[in-house]
């Protein structure tokens, strides 16, 4: 009969992916947007003196006359074409956006300067600030990387420990208990304290940060693996170290990465905290230089730094789950 189900046989489940409708005119309409941009940049007058603002005005320009023959050729474009036209909605939002920023700051002067600057200034920071801004992110990373490698390993090793060893979670899961929930940030006197040196302290802090979702999660897939998988190994004649790293580590991965995932955005934010408080170099610290010489310009362009930045790991991150956890590519969308 047309419609039913075998016996015996199960439904298959499908996914269905509803996806905004895009007009094909929506590429042209960003390209006159960004075209619309550049004349009123360009065209009215300044309440203010702001050198980048011609260099802007061309910016945007080149942007509306590259998606201009685009938006005409997206059609023939393939993915490329298909991208593009999924995004002009939000390329028009950007250009509507910049422009309500310039006519109500560099144009109107309807917000007070220099909390709000205009978008040609945090062009200038960017264009030429950055070498003291390029410095400042370079070793953010660097310290984010050490404090969030350590922390992240310690994490996961322990975190197995305590789902194998019964011993181990013994004397461990009080002390997480205790510990854990306290934010890193508040151990900061602490840390600079016993260091030697403001960056192993801030480098504990960050390896804190990271370590104690890392643990937690990777302890609670260790412990959450189906007994049946040990039973069918030990049966086949695995050793116990076969049966940790073939079949707990391997099941557990999932949580792992919900806990590098958690880890990272903690760990981003103790960063910064750090840098403000003691590290002579770095986001945080080009943030609060900033706030002193009422830079503000700098400042919002630091926070445009970081917000990449951060967004990158991220996005890295995801890229390294789905490609070790095949099975489960965008199961987790970011």
């Amino acid at each position: 009969m047309s419609g039913s189900i075998t016996a015996g046989t199960a439904p298959r489940s499908s996914t269905v992916v509803t996806r905004l409708p895009i007009p094909s005119w929506g590429i042209p309409t960003a390209g006159f947007a960004w075209l619309i941009l550049a004349g009123a940049t360009l065209e009215l007058p300044e309440a203010g003196d702001f050198p980048r603002t011609g260099f802007f005005a061309q910016g945007a320009g080149l942007v509306g006359l590259v998606l201009l023959p685009l938006g005409l050729a997206a059609g023939r474009l393939g993915t490329t074409g298909s991208r593009l036209r999924h995004w002009s909605p939000w390329l028009v939002a950007l250009a509507v956006a910049l422009l309500a920023w310039e006519l109500v700051t560099a144009k109107f002067d309807l917000l007070p300067m220099p909390f709000f600057p205009p978008p040609q200034a945090i062009l200038e920071v960017f264009l030429e600030d950055w070498p003291k801004l390029g410095g400042s992110t370079l070793n953010s990373l660097i310290l984010l990387a050490g404090g969030y490698t350590f922390g992240a390993g310690l994490g996961f090793v322990l975190g197995v420990a305590i789902g194998t060893f019964r011993a181990v979670g013994y004397w461990a899961h009080p002390v997480l208990r205790f510990v854990g929930p306290l934010p890193a940030t508040a151990w900061l006197p602490l840390a600079f304290f016993v260091f030697p040196s403001s960056w192993s302290a801030s480098t504990f802090l960050v390896a804190l940060a990271t370590g104690f979702p890392v643990t937690v999660l990777t302890w609670s897939g260790v412990a959450g693996v189906n007994k049946a998988y040990f039973d069918v190994a030990r049966t086949l004649g695995a050793s116990r170290a076969f049966l940790i790293l073939r079949v707990a580590i391997p099941a557990a991965l999932p949580h792992v990465f919900v806990g590098l995932f958690m880890g990272l955005g903690g760990s981003f934010a103790v960063l910064v905290v750090a840098e403000m408080l003691g590290v002579k170099s770095g986001l945080g610290w080009y943030l609060q230089w900033a706030q002193g010489w009422a830079a503000y310009a700098n400042m919002y362009a630091a926070l445009i730094v970081m917000a990449l930045m951060c967004s990158s790991l991220i996005t890295l991150l995801f890229r390294l789950r789905d490609r070790l956890l095949a099975w489960q590519k965008g199961l987790v969308q970011w």
